[in-house]
């Protein structure tokens, strides 16, 4: 399954004009994204965000442009970190450019990693919602997916005690919840938009009682 990700990325580099060979650049995100402190944010979940997003393409307005923010969004990822979609945001910045890509696609890629942080993409923005209804499709499925996913964040965050886990894990629910829109796409938004709700709400109740 690796393997079939790095030919992903490097007909993705090609496709974009790389001038550089993409495969060490690829093999670099894959390394990241398999590093031991991730439970959840993994390469299952980056093989996932770009199922969803190959899914969702033709809604986006240059979904090469998602498919590599989909690569950096999570490549820093650090639980005890808060400035990850930042710090991805910028590997993003230096790898494309090193790659030779487009200045403006690389800003493109940048900008959307770092929309990640909020899931708020503005009306119009077609390759924002895109790449946000990507990385929240986790949460519009069935109860048990729902809940092996939230047990994977718990365990990201096992150094957390129950107590603060608890309340910071609230608040996002809390945040994801009162999102003018959960999903923006009319796609997404068919397919996740209610289970999502049922799951949020049966989790932030269960943190709550």
């Amino acid at each position: 399954m690796t393997a079939l990700l790095l030919d992903h990325w490097n007909d993705l580099l090609r496709r974009c004009g790389a001038s550089a060979d993409p495969q060490p650049y690829g093999e670099d995100l894959l390394r990241r994204w398999a590093e031991p402190q991730r439970r959840y944010h993994t390469t299952d979940h980056l093989r996932a965000v770009l199922g969803h997003t190959d899914t969702l393409a033709g809604q986006a307005e240059d979904p090469d442009a998602v498919r590599l923010a989909a690569w950096f969004h999570d490549a820093v990822y650090r639980p005890d970190r808060s400035e990850n979609e930042e710090r991805s945001a910028a590997l993003a910045v230096r790898a494309l450019r090193e790659a030779g890509l487009a200045e403006p696609l690389v800003a493109e890629v940048a900008r959307l990693v770092r929309l990640t942080v909020t899931h708020d993409p503005a009306p119009g923005d077609r390759n924002g919602e895109v790449l946000c209804d990507a990385d929240l499709a986790v949460l519009g499925g069935s109860p048990e997916q729902y809940a092996a996913y939230a047990a994977a964040v718990r365990a990201e965050y096992g150094f957390v005690p129950e107590d603060a886990f608890r309340a910071g894990r609230a608040a996002v629910l809390r945040q994801l919840l009162g999102l003018p829109a959960l999903y923006r796409t009319e796609a997404a938004r068919a397919r996740f938009d209610a289970a999502a709700r049922a799951n949020l709400a049966a989790e932030l109740s269960s943190l709550e009682g």
